[in-house]
């Protein structure tokens, strides 16, 4: 079979509606590698990533007949990952509530310290956050959620969600700090 791409979507998508296991095979394939970047960023460790990926598409297989072909996949299939995501970190009761609004101090020369930050290395940085603010930092940054929607997702109250990202925040921007300090040393 030649190279998968989004091009073959709407074949590969009819055939997961009518349970055929190489066209599972081949939307699972075109995209794993997304599903990781999204899981990745939300669990700790690569192992539980794999399983919220399998488990996301377990889903999608599950609920292909309620995708709106007339949108695009790709956010439905981050939704279900992002969901499966907290659903894991619920599951292993690892997210605690924390609480306090707090505000946020810009840092001096961020685009500085993001030029020197490899991607690989700021999501490990992005990794390090406690669960909760790791989870309210991809949800409302990375994701584009509401506090409103991350308050009822996660079942906290919106200053809760709010006080999370800014905590979240200010580590990160320690963090990279820290990272230039070293880089610079």
């Amino acid at each position: 079979m030649s190279q998968l791409t989004d091009q073959h979507l709407p074949g590969i998508l009819a055939g997961c509606r009518k349970q055929r296991r190489e066209s599972q095979h081949a939307l699972y394939k075109l995209y794993y590698a997304y599903g990781m970047s999204v899981a990745i960023r939300y669990v700790e460790e690569e192992p539980a990533a794999i399983s919220v990926v399998n488990d996301a598409f377990l889903k999608v297989f599950k609920n292909v007949r309620r995708f709106d072909e007339s949108r695009p996949f790709k956010p439905w299939f981050r939704t279900i990952l992002v969901n499966t995501a907290i659903n894991h970190i619920k599951q292993q009761h690892k997210y605690r509530k924390e609480t306090a609004m707090e505000n946020a101090k810009d840092i001096a020369a961020r685009e500085e310290i993001l030029s020197q930050i490899s991607y690989q290395e700021l999501i490990k940085l992005v990794q390090s956050l406690t669960t909760s603010y790791r989870t309210v930092f991809n949800m409302y940054v990375i994701d584009g959620f509401r506090h409103e929607e991350i308050a009822r997702t996660l079942g906290i109250s919106e200053s809760t969600s709010k006080s999370n990202l800014v905590r979240a925040r200010r580590k990160l921007q320690d963090l990279l700090q820290q990272q230039l300090d070293i880089k610079n040393a």
